[in-house]
């Protein structure tokens, strides 16, 4: 299907007939940010939209360390998945809202988020 003037989002929200326009996952990986801050207990952990992936990285020493990262299903229902040592993505169980799958990743991975210093 060709749907000239519009961007991919919009096309996309058009073949699955969603009518509602995309919101930015930068929005969404700042409120990922702050929720995950909040919970933590600290600031070493900054968010990066990528695509549908909200990246979830813990600051250390030198750079950032990407430790997991939630997937965008749709419809605010998000998966998520941990980075391993050798870079492969092992998926976490469940699905959920931002909300609840923050609570999943800080229940299951609140080691690898802290930081060096902890």
């Amino acid at each position: 299907m060709e749907f000239p003037g519009l961007s991919a989002t919009n096309r996309r929200n058009v073949i699955e007939g969603t009518d509602v326009p995309a919101i930015p996952t930068k929005h969404y990986a700042a409120e990922l940010q702050r929720q995950l801050r909040t919970l933590l207990g600290h600031e070493q952990i900054v968010t990066q939209a990528y695509g549908h992936h909200l990246l979830i990285k813990r600051l250390d020493d030198e750079e950032p360390t990407v430790v997991a990262r939630l997937t965008g299903l749709g419809r605010n229902r998000y998966g998520a998945a941990f980075r391993t040592h050798n870079g492969r993505w092992e998926p976490l169980h469940g699905t959920g809202s931002l909300e609840e799958m923050v609570d999943v990743v800080v229940t299951l991975l609140r080691p690898y988020l802290q930081p060096d210093n902890y």
